[in-house]
């Protein structure tokens, strides 16, 4: 008789962590692990230990090698939004790769729950490797994230497990690239898959392979992907293998725990050296979907208690149209900002890392989104958003120590600006891709160095913006200009790196292209400055109608700027879908970096060096930087700066509504830096510790979380924060969006310096 057909919940592809004893607990006894005992570790001599734990690592950057020589996808070879990690028998995270971190920032959730689910139907053997895209489930932050997760076993019983994974460039949906802005629920994009078993015995399963690439516009492309994926965790599997011929499977299993101990311990070593305290930030995604004009937040309070980090995401809005990322993204977002600013001089054994830290979430939010919410945007979306709050708390808890002081660095460019194509070639071809170029951000300031310009993503270590030949190349554009633009780095003490644009138009089309954008940061900063510094730029996306640029080109002129386009310019919203004809231009203008310090503190000298290179604007240096410049040699006029600047703190006064007064002075002496402007003065009688300036001694008032209520400010249009590309808000969002600034009552150095929704409390 045939057994009745079980259908699964929902609730059942939804991973969370889980406590190693009982997944062992939980695990059928059929399938044999191979483990040691937790001390087996601490017998391995110093040499044999670095030798094997350097050769695991090596096993994960030729995995990477592989990857990008067989993938056919410009998203691998180019830009590296890809990533794997090698990890024990039960699926902890033993050594990851630093490509794209937050794509592996789950993935022993993914093998966790194809332990529990997949071990006895279809069961797990020699030579298996399992398909997986739900982000439910883990493995990736989407459904485009597809991982291949792959058991090795030694002498029959499972030893570890190597995972591959990246973004493909389309798997169906309402939408090319599967991301569509009017989502309202996962089934209008691709399809979440659940671990399924694709190599059985070493042999691929057509039948599989056929299932999964039949819903691709691409899939000539994503099915090379999936041999690139396959071909990495061979190499995996064979290189392990012979590890442990050499060393023994004991010895080798021992050095992979104890790479997970030893990353627990210096991270929690370190954080034991921090003050205790707790750090609040807040970011929005804006619009939820095609016609939103809303402003949604994503809400954290980061708590430091000796050796454990606590990410509190309580206060964050409900999940809404498609602006989601389920409890793999926010994740993700933790780990984006974990591993590069606190563990960028510890091993990644993110198996380690993690349990240094715990994370609170209220399940139907953002980002810890329940089915079936879309989800889509995750990685660039609520997932990428939660990380510069993370990133941002991190950075005002290292601020506080001396020793850590020179790891501070303020948000990077905050998102990513997407723009996905597709059409005909004039052949009649059609074609699917986008632009990649926007991986050339800006990076945060630190606090005695510029931001990197042009400089990256921190939350892909390794990813890099894709040569313009090889984008002309693989689709029907020519390219106008690619260049860094000024004054779109965060002003500050040390400045934020600025970003870039790029002007592209069709070339060789056979019709119009459909292009698909998405990305926040148009109405609203998301990169934050730090201890005054300013945020860096938004974004600015335009298609220009009617161009005119082909004409141009015939006639031997390149046009390099939007006024010699012509034509009607039409601005995009934050996820927007437009029709783009044959004559018509796309602008993209992407995000800087946050800075750090006040920019009135700047060096004059570093401030003409800027304007010489084209970092800023001279509007910038005179009116943000407060520099005055000697007509004929170029170079800071002192006086002339020290009169200017007096006068823009003048203006700061009265903008504030604060007359003269004088100063309520105690000194700094034995006070204790918070950052580059405030320092904490020691208790004394039971009384609560004093906040005061480290620039006038200035009193600031007691150290409660609601001293900056307290302080002078000037609230003013986003146009305060200086020349760069601050819009009219109200194209974007129905939110007032403000540029607002704290004060030190006594030398009115900022102190904190802000464009955000006015309705935002003041956090810092």
């Amino acid at each position: 008789m045939t057994p009745p057909l079980k259908i699964t919940g929902a609730s059942a592809f939804t991973s969370r962590p889980i406590a190693p004893d009982e997944l062992r607990r939980s695990i059928p006894s059929s399938l044999r692990l191979h483990d040691v005992p937790p001390e087996a570790g601490d017998e391995i001599g110093p040499l044999t230990y670095e030798v094997i734990r350097h050769r695991i690592w090596a096993i994960t950057e030729e995995m990477g090698d592989t990857l990008k020589r067989m993938s056919g996808s410009i998203s691998v070879t180019e830009v590296n939004d890809f990533d794997f990690t090698i990890c024990d028998e039960i699926g902890q995270e033993v050594q990851v790769g630093l490509y794209n971190t937050g794509l592996v920032a789950s993935m022993d959730l993914a093998i966790y729950w194809t332990l529990l689910h997949r071990s006895e139907s279809p069961g797990i053997e020699e030579g298996d490797m399992f398909l997986c895209n739900d982000p439910w489930v883990g493995g990736g932050l989407h459904q485009n994230d597809v991982a291949i997760l792959a058991p090795v076993f030694h002498d029959g019983r499972l030893f570890a497990w190597t995972t591959a994974i990246c973004h493909v460039e389309d798997l169906g949906g309402s939408a090319p690239g599967s991301f569509s802005p009017t989502a309202t629920d996962v089934f209008a994009e691709s399809l979440p898959t659940p671990p399924v078993k694709i190599v059985r015995g070493h042999r691929l399963q057509q039948d599989v392979v056929d299932l999964y690439l039949r819903r691709s516009r691409v899939p000539e492309m994503v099915g090379l992907d999936l041999r690139a994926k396959i071909g990495a965790n061979n190499i995996a599997r064979d290189r392990l293998l012979a590890l442990i011929d050499r060393y023994g499977p004991d010895q080798v299993k021992a050095v992979m725990k104890r790479m997970m101990d030893d990353s627990e311990r210096r991270l929690r070593a370190k954080l034991t050296s921090l003050p205790d305290g707790s750090w609040s930030s807040v970011g929005y995604q804006e619009q939820s979907g095609l016609g939103d004009r809303g402003m949604h937040k994503i809400a954290l309070t980061m708590t430091k208690r000796a050796d454990h980090l606590t990410f509190d995401f309580t206060g964050t809005d409900p999940q809404t149209g498609m602006i989601n990322c389920p409890y793999s993204g926010m994740r993700a977002g933790v780990m984006f900002a974990l591993l590069p600013i606190l563990a960028g001089d510890i091993p990644w054994a993110a198996g380690g890392l993690m349990r240094c830290f715990d994370i609170v979430s209220e399940e139907g939010t953002i980002n810890n989104a329940t089915f079936p919410a879309a989800v889509a945007k995750a990685p660039v979306g609520p997932a990428w958003a939660s990380s510069n709050l993370v990133a941002d708390c991190l950075a005002r808890m290292l601020d506080t120590d001396e020793d850590q002081r020179p790891r501070v660095q303020s948000v990077c460019a905050g998102t990513y600006d997407g723009c996905g194509l597709m059409g005909v070639d004039e052949e009649g071809q059609p074609f699917f891709g986008g632009f990649a170029d926007s991986m050339a951000s800006g990076y945060g300031a630190q606090v005695d160095a510029d931001g990197v310009d042009t400089g990256g993503l921190f939350v892909i270590p390794m990813g890099r913006a894709p040569d313009v030949e090889m984008t002309e190349f693989s689709q029907p554009l020519l390219y106008l200009w690619r260049r860094e633009e000024a004054d779109t780095g965060g002003p500050g003490r040390q400045r934020g790196g600025v970003s870039g644009s790029i002007c592209a138009v069709p070339h060789g089309v056979g019709g119009p292209m459909l292009a698909m954008f998405t990305g926040a940061s148009k109405a609203a900063s998301m990169s934050p400055g730090l201890a005054g510094g300013y945020p860096g730029g938004t974004q600015l996306d335009i298609v220009v109608h009617e161009s005119r640029a082909h004409e141009a080109l015939r006639a031997g002129e390149i046009p390099q700027s939007l006024d010699e386009l012509a034509g009607t310019r039409q601005i995009v919203q934050a996820h927007d879908e437009l029709r783009v004809e044959p004559a018509g231009a796309i602008y993209l203008q992407w995000a800087g970096g946050g800075g750090y310090g006040d920019p009135l503190r700047r060096d004059p000298a570093s401030v003409a060096a800027d304007l010489a290179a084209g970092k800023i604007s001279a509007t910038a240096a005179h009116e943000v930087y407060g520099v005055v410049l000697d007509e004929s040699s170029l170079e800071a006029d002192h006086s002339a700066t020290a009169a200017r600047r007096a006068e823009l703190i003048q203006r700061r006064r009265t903008g504030a509504g604060s007359p003269d007064r004088r100063a309520r002075t105690c000194g700094v002496q034995g006070a204790r830096p918070l950052d580059d402007n405030i320092a904490v003065l020691p208790a004394e009688g039971g009384e609560p510790e004093r906040l005061c300036c480290r620039h006038c001694g200035e009193l600031l008032g007691e150290r409660d979380g609601d001293h900056l209520s307290r302080l002078p400010r000037q609230v003013t249009g986003p146009e305060g924060a200086g020349p760069g590309a601050w819009p009219d808000a109200s194209t974007y969002v129905d939110d007032e969006v403000v540029f607002r600034q704290v004060y030190c009552p006594g030398c009115f150095t900022a102190l904190l310096t802000q464009v955000v929704p006015a309705r935002q409390p003041l956090t810092g």
